[in-house]
């Protein structure tokens, strides 16, 4: 069973420097049908103008995955931690007992777009953590997060795989999916066709009773695929 979440009937946020798409209630914006999809909290499509950015502030008991489209990102945390996003680098935060920082455009130029993605974790009140990979150039698709240590996937705190999907037009993919397992499709870039299902460019789509996804770029194409429990 496939459930599409149009793009179009998301929440939106709007400032002078922000535009901001939520898949699931998040704020100000608030709808009883999508709450989120197991233990996927929040998918953020944010775009920030230049100069702009969100200020410190803190959060707690959240796994928080942030994953640049387009421009940089500049990132500082009370761990201690300073680094600038940029396309194809993914970043986990884990919450834990509690974590400030603040994200702002790193170009005073050029708006920047990114995903944050905000996944319940399997324990509160754990350690405080960071992980930065970059994914920048590779196609195809791959493991990008995971709760086991696999290949160079950040961890993630919670039973939970996130793929990343980078394809030409006319390319296929598969994740297969165990007995029980859940999955959703982000449509980050571009158009893709999910299990025979279309999905254009901030589309998503959860999956349930389906032994995998299957993935056939209608363009040029870059998609999440989470595999949850």
């Amino acid at each position: 069973m496939i459930r599409i979440r149009p793009a179009a009937e998301r929440g939106v946020t709007r400032t002078s420097w922000l535009d901001s798409r939520h898949t699931f209630s998040f704020g100000g914006y608030v709808d009883p049908r999508h709450q989120h999809f197991r233990e996927l909290r929040v998918i953020n499509d944010d775009r920030v103008a230049p100069g702009g950015g969100f200020g410190s502030h803190s959060h707690r008991d959240m796994e928080i995955i942030t994953y640049v489209l387009e421009g940089a990102l500049e990132h500082q945390d009370s761990l201690g931690n300073g680094s600038v996003i940029r396309p194809g680098d993914l970043q986990r935060m884990t919450a834990g007992r509690g974590v400030t920082h603040s994200e702002f455009n790193a170009s005073r130029d050029e708006p920047v777009r990114f995903l944050q993605i905000w996944i319940l974790p399997r324990k509160d009140g754990v350690d405080a953590g960071y992980e930065q990979r970059s994914f920048a150039g590779r196609e195809g698709l791959w493991l990008a997060g995971s709760s086991s240590a696999r290949a160079d996937a950040v961890h993630i705190d919670q039973d939970a795989d996130l793929w990343i999907a980078r394809l030409a037009p006319g390319a296929t993919a598969s994740v297969k999916l165990a007995p029980g397992r859940h999955a959703w499709v982000q449509a980050a870039r571009g158009a893709i066709a999910v299990n025979g299902h279309d999905l254009d460019e901030g589309d998503g789509a959860g999956l349930t009773e389906e032994s995998a996804v299957e993935l056939m770029a209608r363009g040029a194409t870059e998609a999440l695929i989470f595999d949850l429990a």
